[in-house]
């Protein structure tokens, strides 16, 4: 009977080392490893950008410049049998469903600066923008008239600073009120609690009616680059080559005149 015990105790220590070695051997895979095995490329998108990220009510389905960008970046990744999946995000939750790897990478608007790419990797830039101001039509000739103006800015992004820096140059002081997404600071407009809204030019384009203008206003240069973690640099150099074939051979500058958001030159 002990002779049976430890026959048996001996067999389940080994088939534990068993499992442990194959625990371990699946989490050495690299992102870019897993993402192969799986067929699916898991991409962070915006869901309310028009010409970026939007889904479509109806359908259900996602379109736009970054979505067709995330599908030929998976084709290029993964082969013809590609799938993604998208999760919607926006600038307060995109880096930490990146970094608790609930996505691969994030293609949605996100601004390329110094201290971003000290936490996170940055693809080359697939498109410019500038910081804008919405408003009320008339409220407003330029960022001169705003002095004491209160401003709608979203939680963690770049526009905050960069129209601060604008406005001092103009001897303008201004005020800030945050929100977690594009919807709520064009309420916010729109219901008075804020007198305008700052952000991507064409982010705000997507918010234009007979109510609201965007002022003639032109400053700060955004690039967007698509976002992986810092550790995962065998796909971001892919990310990265990507990019660049696409933008040599123009089918960058095809596609943004495909969905409505050319830059002028």
């Amino acid at each position: 009977m002990k002779k049976l015990g430890k026959v048996l105790l001996s067999s389940l220590f080994c088939l534990s080392l068993v499992g442990c070695g194959s625990s371990s051997s699946s989490s050495s895979k690299s992102t870019l490893e897993q993402i192969k095995e799986d067929g699916v490329l898991k991409v962070g998108v915006k869901d309310d950008r028009i010409g970026f990220g939007l889904k479509n009510t109806k359908t259900g389905e996602y379109e736009g410049y970054e979505i067709e960008l995330a599908d030929m970046l998976a084709k290029e990744v993964i082969g013809k049998k590609a799938k993604v999946e998208y999760t919607a995000v926006d600038a307060k939750t995109r880096t930490g469903l990146l970094d608790n790897k609930e996505i691969d990478c994030v293609i949605a608007t996100f601004t390329i600066t110094d201290e971003r790419k000290e936490s996170w990797n940055f693809s080359d830039s697939y498109y410019r923008d500038n910081v804008g101001i919405l408003a009320k039509k008339g409220k407003y000739s330029s960022l001169k008239d705003m002095d004491g103006a209160t401003v709608a800015v979203q939680q963690s992004s770049t526009s905050k600073d960069a129209l601060e820096e604008a406005a001092s140059k103009v001897g303008v002081k201004l005020n800030y009120k945050e929100f977690a997404s594009a919807p709520e600071c064009v309420s916010a407009v729109n219901s008075g609690a804020t007198d305008a809204y700052s952000i991507d030019v064409t982010c705000l384009m997507s918010y234009l009616n007979d109510d609201l203008e965007i002022l003639p206003d032109r400053f700060s240069p955004q690039d967007f680059g698509i976002a992986t973690r810092k550790d995962d640099k065998e796909l971001a150099k892919k990310i990265n080559k990507f990019i660049k074939e696409l933008k040599d051979d123009g089918t960058l500058d095809k596609l943004q005149k495909k969905y409505n958001i050319a830059q002028e030159e």
